[in-house]
């Protein structure tokens, strides 16, 4: 897939970066000469340009990206501008932008943005999930739903998936066991070992109950 960065403050570098670890073809954008040569290396290209108009959108081919993110928050008025030229003069596929505020979120939809992320808020929503509740990483599906890992409880081990029926007992489903660094999705004959990490999904409490037993 192809991805244009526009905007490369910590969270537009960040993203860039990490699309680009993760395959991604990645272009970057930005007005600093010194942002842009620092990050040259780091994906598959970068562009010095101030983008103001159509005309320099034009000029970089956002066209023939799947995905443009517009991560110049701070900068209110321009955002918004080149978010509505994406959508409505030159038809990108999907636009992402960055807000900063509730009504910089609203304004974002209504001139076509198909997300519109919130990074401040979202980490804080993250930290504080990961805060209360007993997990060390906890990803939200929905407000309450969510997927997590968690160390085998000791009463699990050495049965399988089936015999422990977590999904009755607790209303959780156990869909995977963490090896090394890779995922294995597990069904009910699975037998839980010692130390196994294993993947939960349901929502907050029942996840909280589990990590009790």
């Amino acid at each position: 897939m192809k991805f244009c960065v526009i905007g490369l403050g910590r969270f537009g570098y960040q993203l860039a970066v990490s699309l680009a670890d993760r395959g991604m073809e990645v272009m970057a954008v930005d007005s600093n000469e010194a942002i842009i040569e620092s990050i040259r290396d780091e994906v598959t290209q970068a562009v010095c340009i101030n983008i103001v108009n159509e005309e320099s959108l034009q000029t970089i081919g956002v066209e023939e990206m799947d995905t443009v993110v517009v991560a110049m928050g701070e900068n209110f008025s321009q955002s918004i501008l080149i978010t509505a030229l994406l959508k409505k003069r030159l038809k990108v596929p999907h636009v992402v932008a960055r807000s900063i505020s509730k009504i910089h979120d609203e304004i974002l939809k209504l001139v076509g943005a198909d997300k519109v992320v919130l990074p401040e808020r979202e980490i804080g929503i993250r930290l504080a999930n990961n805060l209360s509740l007993p997990f060390v990483d906890l990803v939200h599906i929905t407000k309450e739903f969510a997927v997590t890992q968690m160390t085998a409880p000791e009463k699990f081990i050495g049965k399988t998936i089936g015999e422990i029926d977590i999904r009755k007992k607790h209303r959780v489903a156990c869909i995977a066991v963490k090896k090394g660094n890779d995922l294995h999705l597990i069904n009910t004959d699975y037998v839980i070992l010692e130390n196994d990490e294993l993947v939960f999904a349901g929502d907050d409490k029942d996840l909280a109950a589990v990590s009790h037993i």
